[in-house]
């Protein structure tokens, strides 16, 4: 229960906030934070701290405006430093995390009155590798243990080693704290390549310079603080490795997720498995061609000689069996020849998850192949990290094992991502549950054709119930859009989330009737093609000039059609997502604004989220066509095959639900501030023909309704 201390240090700090900052309450924020606080302090525990009650999740839909990042960190806080846990704050994109890092937790920290200590986590690979930087600036980064892979994929000469000089001056005189996204410049990918290391690579405190590591460093941050400021990612990352890695553990921790609608997309990515069998073929080869220099740096140590003297029958077995799944893929696909002239990608879906047997038998022999070769890339890694401890004596030197472990560990990285990938091919899927999603696809990969295998699950709910909601001490999940047509049923299925937790839609601040919603009578159902964009071209040939328009589209292929079709003077006003970086076209939107012209922006999906264009820099929010999935998206098409093959309607389960978020998304972009006001036209007569469309459009807010020229209240 919330007792009387915390609920008056949360009530002080609340009103402090309010009046350090003049803020006018918020009806839906004071819910917000009552809501969280009152779950989280019912958490039961025992004496040593580990939660025993099962009722500690709560997920809030909470609309723009609302206040959420206060109201949960208001909540939350008080309530984990008197449970003695840790506070982990993750968000799905980077503008929000640097928000929270940035604005939101200094201004609380200054006017709330607590004194609460604050830190931000990143991966590994976001920080520099101080050994690495030391070979770079001695100039013994080229040595042999990269010329494998790093030097092929980097960038040389005058302009990396300008780069490491500059790099070194930072970090060594205290001007730079090491992590890629602080350094005042973008850092070529092939650059930061040769400077940074996994977990595998990394050598811990066996590293000569373990005391100056900065990834390190910002762990001993970490360890003493309160709020912990991550991203779904990492969270995801730290659970798959067992938890506590990177973070604290996970039942020492309150978790806040906000843009929780993410999190199920981001944890399927996290189990999803590919393998490219030209890259693969690649990389074994030059692995075989670099055998006699690692003979003669390593074949001195006895065990190493022998698992170096296995490798070459080994790699001599895999080349040919790959030559194979490379033929039988290409017969699969029906391109036994390769890709047409005119086509780029061709992907195949193994129907219900289910790869054929010629497939099935050419997976469990690669399983075993690969099997061996992580055994024995891992062992020699093994040896080679004791090598670096001074109290075991392998009789290796340690110069040898500290220039070779990058490598090995890179190729034990390499070679248990193709074992988990013909696993996955070679498992059978429990009859009572959803099957793996299981395809290929063809590519061009320069002028090499590429054929690469892919497997995933269709739902990570189960996961995430085991090693998210099941492991820690408490959670809080929020969005503006966590409900499809009004329910969080489709969330809970996606995410793995009780029943049991507690769910709630809190009210936003926002008079929706300052907006209209418009069906006009030129919508035009999206299967007529060419009659559709018609009308998207009239439509937009009839805006006003003066208007702040975002124009939406669900295919580039439209976008580019409408463009082109679009008279001279009025393309002028087009802003293109697809020719200009995202902060670009934003950037000379707001200009065209200020000086009072028009401005049309033309994006795709992802305007539809994360674009804050307040007042008058956004008037119109045109939608060209309902946000159905695209068809060809082999996990959501294994998991309606299966739905539909136990006589459910995968449509109206699946694709009305995740259309109906996505449409609110997309009408969220036009009311951002209470003086909002403007126009919302949806350019699909499908939300007034099918029977589907009365769902869609009670999900949305209160806007007054323009429906074929007729107004109506919603």
């Amino acid at each position: 229960m919330l007792d009387e201390a915390l609920k008056g240090e949360i009530q002080t700090a609340y009103r402090r906030v309010l009046e350090s900052l003049e803020l006018t309450p918020r009806y839906g924020q004071r819910l917000m934070i009552a809501e969280i606080a009152r779950t989280l302090a019912g958490i039961e525990s025992d004496d040593s701290g580990k939660r025993t009650s099962d009722e500690h999740v709560c997920v809030l839909e909470a609309g723009t405006g609302t206040g959420k990042t206060l109201a949960y960190l208001l909540a939350a806080l008080p309530v984990a430093r008197a449970r003695g846990k840790r506070l982990v704050i993750a968000t799905a994109t980077v503008a929000l995390q640097e928000q929270v890092l940035h604005q939101d937790l200094p201004s609380l920290k200054t006017h709330s009155g607590i004194d609460f200590d604050y830190a931000l986590a990143k991966g590994r690979g976001r920080y520099v590798c101080v050994a690495r930087l030391d070979q770079a600036l001695e100039g013994t980064e080229e040595n042999p243990t990269l010329s494998l892979f790093e030097q092929s994929l980097a960038s040389g000469g005058d302009d990396f080693q300008a780069l490491v000089q500059s790099l070194g001056d930072a970090y060594g005189n205290g001007r730079w704290e090491g992590d890629r996204d602080s350094w005042p410049e973008a850092i070529d990918d092939a650059d930061w390549r040769r400077l940074t290391v996994d977990h595998r690579q990394c050598t811990n405190r066996r590293c000569g310079h373990f005391g100056a590591c900065a990834f390190f460093r910002s762990r001993r941050h970490l360890d003493s603080a309160d709020v912990i400021v991550a991203n779904h990612d990492l969270v995801l990352s730290d659970l798959a490795l067992g938890g506590g890695v990177v973070l604290p553990a996970p039942g020492d921790c309150i978790y806040v997720f906000d843009e929780g609608h993410h999190l199920p997309d981001k944890a399927l990515n996290h189990f999803t498995h590919r393998f490219a069998v030209g890259g693969g073929l690649r990389w074994l080869r030059t692995l075989k061609k670099s055998l006699t220099e690692l003979n003669q740096a390593l074949a001195v140590q006895p065990t190493l000689a022998r698992l170096l003297g296995g490798l070459p029958p080994l790699i001599d077995a895999l080349e040919p069996k790959l030559g194979e799944v490379f033929a039988l893929g290409h017969q699969l696909a029906e391109r036994p020849q390769g890709l047409g002239d005119a086509e780029d990608t061709h992907q195949q879906r193994f129907e219900m998850g289910r790869a054929p047997e010629p497939l099935r038998e050419q997976a469990r022999e690669l399983l075993v192949m690969f099997a061996e070769l992580s055994r024995t890339l891992e062992t020699m890694a093994d040896i080679l990290r004791e090598s670096l401890d001074p109290d075991k004596h392998t009789g290796l030197p340690r110069e040898q094992a500290e220039a070779w472990l990058p490598l090995l560990a890179l190729l034990h990285g390499r070679a248990l991502e193709a074992h988990a990938l013909w696993q996955a091919f070679t498992e059978q899927d429990d009859p009572g549950e959803p099957p793996r999603a299981r395809w290929l696809a063809l590519e061009r990969f320069g002028s090499e054709p590429e054929l690469t295998f892919s497997a995933s699950p269709v739902s990570a709910a189960h996961t995430l119930a085991k090693t998210l909601w099941g492991s820690c001490h408490g959670a809080v999940v929020t969005s503006a859009t966590l409900t499809a047509l009004g329910r969080f049923e489709r969330l809970q299925e996606r995410a793995g989330l009780a029943n049991r937790y507690r769910y709630q839609r809190l009210p936003s601040p926002f008079d929706y009737s300052r907006a209209v919603l418009s069906v006009p009578r030129e919508a035009v159902d999206p299967s007529d093609r060419e009659g559709h964009e018609r009308a998207i071209v009239d439509f937009v040939t009839a805006l006003g000039e003066q208007e702040a328009v975002l124009m939406l589209f669900s295919s580039r292929a439209q976008l580019r059609a409408v463009e082109k079709a679009l008279p001279g003077k009025l393309a002028e006003r087009v802003l293109a997502q697809d020719r200009l970086p995202k902060r670009e076209l934003i950037t000379r939107h707001r200009e065209r604004i200020d000086a009072g012209k028009g401005s049309i922006i033309f994006g795709l999906a992802s305007f539809a989220e994360g674009i804050d264009l307040p007042g008058d820099y956004l008037t119109h929010v045109v939608i060209t066509r309902l946000p159905f999935a695209v068809p060809d998206d082999p996990v959501g098409a294994t998991l309606a095959e299966w739905i539909e093959s136990r006589g459910g309607n995968p449509f109206m389960r699946i694709s009305v639900p995740d259309a109906s978020i996505k449409l609110v998304q997309a009408c969220g972009r036009l009311i951002r501030k209470e003086a909002d006001s403007g126009r919302i036209t949806l350019l699909d007569r499908r939300v007034l023909t099918r029977r589907y469309g009365r769902a869609l459009l009670d999900a949305l807010p209160p806007f007054v309704r323009e429906i074929d020229g007729v107004s109506s209240e919603a």
